[in-house]
């Protein structure tokens, strides 16, 4: 004998399923004044980002990770130098608010290069905290801010 309930609860999914497939390609409203206002905030910067030297731990560790992991090299940071702020929310005062700065880096080879660096509000892991992006001249290896790290600055 046939089961009668797995038949019914089938026939159920299949109309609940037709019925939310009309309701989907029904026509599209505008939304209401409730749901433009509801939960819709947007993001609110403050403009409360860290001064040049607060990035300079950070700059020195992930500069250390990429040398050792990535082109399997030695190179550290091992000294900075001349770090001034070089903009401070250079375009639109609605964009996320960034500083930029720039300034001189002593490596373990014995070089002395330029690095710009951006620090970002909201801009770490997943939105929290303040983010950091960097680019020594001349240590782009994979060109990411290319050329002559020209992206890293505003």
């Amino acid at each position: 004998m046939r089961d009668l309930t797995f038949s019914k609860k089938s026939g159920l999914a299949a109309l609940l399923g037709v019925a939310l497939g009309v309701l989907a390609f029904g026509e599209a409203q505008a939304a209401n004044p409730l749901e433009l206002n509801f939960w819709l905030n947007g993001p609110r910067y403050d403009g409360n980002v860290k001064p040049c030297e607060a990035a300079l731990p950070t700059i020195t560790s992930q500069f250390q990770e990429k040398e050792s992991k990535f082109w399997n090299s030695s190179l550290a940071i091992t000294a900075y130098g001349n770090i001034r702020e070089t903009a401070f929310r250079p375009w639109q005062s609605d964009n996320i608010p960034r500083r930029f700065c720039s300034g001189d880096v002593m490596l373990s080879d014995g070089k002395m290069r330029p690095v710009h660096f951006s620090i970002i509000e909201d801009g770490g892991f997943a939105g929290f905290g303040q983010g950091v992006e960097w680019c020594v001249v001349g240590m782009d290896r994979n060109w990411a801010f290319n050329p002559a790290c020209k992206a890293a600055r505003p």
